[in-house]
């Protein structure tokens, strides 16, 4: 059993220092997708997110973001990713938030405080643009007296904040 605590203190260690360590000049993001709610039972429906990614705050990237689905179903929530680059393109981003969520005419998940969790793998260009394909999982915890979850898969591209800003002042002149 010590050898599996003291293994799994090197692996935390060592995710702590890469991320510590990761590229310095990515910035931070406004990151829009597209995806399926529901992706693994009945209640599927098109999902639409947008999240901004902070500046890197020690080893986490804060983060804030909105989902709505086809079916009405809106959630807000406010959180932390961690950023992992695996070589010189690749970065495995897991997350975590928490937020308000109403079902509209879609899913209830039991309860309007709702957790968010997952992982995305993105591609980093040149331009430091990332394009990526993410799972993430939102449910109450069991706080409340039903707790579903519901999966969410989706695409996005996430555009530097910088890059935003030298379109619009490029495209006044």
């Amino acid at each position: 059993m010590a050898v599996r605590h003291l293994m799994a203190a090197a692996l935390g260690a060592a995710l702590v220092f890469t991320a510590a360590t990761a590229r310095a000049e990515d910035p931070a993001y406004l990151t829009p997708g597209i995806g399926i709610y529901d992706v693994f039972h009945d209640d599927t429906a098109g999902d639409f997110s947008l999240e901004y990614r902070a500046d890197r705050l020690w080893f986490l990237h804060p983060k804030a973001g909105m989902e709505a689905t086809t079916d009405g179903a809106f959630y807000v929530y406010g959180g932390f990713n961690f950023d992992i680059p695996v070589g010189e393109r690749i970065v495995l981003t897991l997350g975590t938030a928490v937020g308000h969520y109403s079902n509209g005419g879609g899913k209830d998940l039991g309860d309007p405080i709702e957790f968010k969790s997952g992982a995305e793998i993105a591609l980093r260009l040149k331009n430091r643009v990332r394009i990526g394909l993410g799972l993430h999982h939102i449910s109450n915890a069991g706080i409340g007296d039903d707790n579903p979850g519901t999966e969410v898969l989706g695409l996005t591209y996430s555009i530097p904040m910088g890059r935003l800003f030298q379109t619009q002042s490029a495209s006044r002149r």
